[in-house]
């Protein structure tokens, strides 16, 4: 690598860093590395770096996940003008539609009460994709642009790890603490060209099929709204349709099929569901949140199509389960999500909550209709050939078929027996118990 010698600081920032892990990759220990290239600053600066810091070839890997409005062949014509000696463009919508984002679904998957995961899915689907292309094209190394302060590079290398042990791994933004001058000084020395100028974006922005989200500038400050030019997917609440919108779902054992009647993949049902949630102000998310690696941090997600089908699929799984499949299975979700969070993709248990989830949604098959009003998202009608719903046994003031209310009072005496010993004998004691003494 050429650095002036009499810059030190310039000689450590560039350099690698100690390895701490027996999968990091030293130079010289490989001598073909797949790099995941989005084509932006960070891995355009790599793919030059690791051919100079590790003497290595470089094949370029950009996976579609349905990010909107990028140009995938300029980005591959960039990898290959930097020197790839290979870039490859994946098509993997409908892989991520099917295999990341219906899991999540059928698992009514929300980390922290609110953000989808849709960036935590896409992870191991990329990394999964790396490791199949790494051993086609014959690689000893992957190479990732993730921070040390993010939640990705866990879910990166541990489905690395876990799909191919040997596989060794570079990660140079982690370790080679160059800033973002640092590295549009070292850009423009090679001649890379830097997308969208050398201004530093106002937020750190990940995309795809299931959502958006911004990160960094003035978001992290907490005192402030968030930021009105950080939302750029989703209208404004204050400026949607004065009109709400009743919209149905139709699903088949937890997958949804169909918007207001006309069948679709799930590719473009999703893409349908953003939109019409976008033009509704629906799906707009301020979080915060606890990361794998210990940090607190303020999110802001734009997550139009899992606001409306996750709401749908809730209520659609009220009416078709029983009331302690719907006591239990939020606890569970709450285990998929963190599990998907923290990247453990491949961990037994994630399988074993995977099968109960497609157990339940055996029977989730019906519609919802949701209103969507500036911003919010309702159900306001359900209909199911499972329902577990009898409109005859629900009316006030009527028995019959299944349900006699002359029954009422047994069930009553033996429901609360326990608990009305137990505050009998509290009672006697001088101990109060869970109820008012007035």
């Amino acid at each position: 690598m050429s650095v002036d010698p009499g810059n030190a600081n310039a000689r450590d920032a560039h350099a690698p860093a100690a390895r701490l892990a027996s999968y990091e990759a030293a130079p010289g220990e490989v001598g073909r590395v797949l790099l995941l290239y989005s084509g932006g600053l960070d891995t355009s600066v790599m793919l030059k770096w690791i051919q100079e810091e590790y003497g290595a070839e470089v094949v370029a890997l950009t996976v579609d996940l349905g990010q909107p409005g990028e140009d995938f062949e300029v980005v591959r014509g960039k990898a290959l003008q930097l020197g790839a000696v290979d870039a490859v463009l994946v098509d993997a919508r409908e892989r991520f539609a099917y295999e990341y984002v219906l899991p999540a679904i059928k698992a009514n998957a929300l980390y922290g009460g609110g953000y989808p995961l849709f960036t935590a899915l896409g992870r191991p689907l990329i990394a999964s994709i790396a490791v199949e292309q790494a051993q086609r094209f014959g690689c000893d190394a992957i190479a990732h642009g993730c921070t040390g302060k993010g939640n990705d590079q866990v879910r990166i290398e541990s489905t690395i790890l876990a799909l191919a042990p040997d596989m060794k791994i570079v990660a140079p933004v982690r370790g080679w603490q160059m800033g973002r001058e640092e590295e549009i000084r070292y850009a423009r020395e090679r001649g890379i060209p830097i997308k969208g100028g050398t201004e530093a974006p106002p937020y750190s922005i990940d995309d795809n099929l299931w959502g958006r989200s911004s990160e960094g500038g003035k978001i992290e400050d907490l005192a402030e709204p968030t930021p009105d030019d950080a939302i750029t997917l989703v209208t404004d609440p204050r400026q949607a349709p004065d009109e709400p919108e009743d919209v149905t779902i139709e699903f088949e054992r937890g997958c949804p099929v169909a918007i207001d009647g006309e069948r679709l993949g799930l590719v473009e049902l999703l893409e349908r569901a953003t939109a019409i949630g976008a033009r509704h102000g629906v799906g707009i998310v301020d979080h915060i949140e606890d990361r794998v690696v210990g940090l607190k941090v303020r999110d802001l997600y734009e997550v139009p199509a899992a606001a409306i089908l996750l709401c749908a699929h809730r209520e659609l799984e009220k009416l078709v389960c029983t009331g302690l499949q719907n006591r239990l299975k939020p606890v569970l979700e709450e285990q998929w999500s963190w599990l998907v969070y923290a990247g453990l993709w491949y961990e037994p248990l994630l399988a074993d909550l995977n099968a109960y989830m497609d157990s339940v949604n055996e029977q989730v098959t019906g519609s919802v209709t949701v209103r969507l009003y500036k911003g919010s998202v309702r159900a306001v009608a359900r209909k199911s050939e499972n329902a577990l719903y009898d409109p005859a046994l629900a009316t006030f003031g009527e028995s019959g078929g299944l349900f006699s209310q002359h029954a009422a009072p047994g069930f009553i005496e033996l429901f609360t027996l326990q608990s009305r010993m137990a505050h009998r004998l509290r009672a006697e004691r001088g101990q109060r118990g869970g109820g008012s003494e007035r």
